[in-house]
């Protein structure tokens, strides 16, 4: 995996990851940010194999995975982050 590989990866992972603050912001309760994540993932996969030359996936259904995998990556992201200054702030 090359470095456009891992860049395109990164970024389907950030744009899930505003997409979930920008849910967040809404009344939609947050149990459904993490299937909108994957979701979105999926189908940016989908889009990044036609699209970016050198994405990790040759077959629809491997960039659908890859972009899954990078959209629930921005859930786990923003749990880790949570639960790293949740640990900071009550000290």
């Amino acid at each position: 995996m090359d470095l456009t590989s891992m860049a395109s990866v990164a970024a389907i992972t950030v744009i899930c990851y505003l997409m979930a603050i920008v849910v967040k912001a809404t009344r939609l309760d947050n149990k459904y940010i993490p299937v909108i994540c994957g979701v979105l993932g999926g189908i940016l996969g989908i889009v990044g194999m036609f699209v970016i030359p050198q994405y990790p996936a040759e077959d629809i259904l491997n960039a659908a995975a890859v972009g899954i995998v990078s959209g629930l990556a921005a859930t786990g992201v923003n749990q880790v982050y949570k639960q790293f200054t949740k640990g900071v702030t009550e000290e």
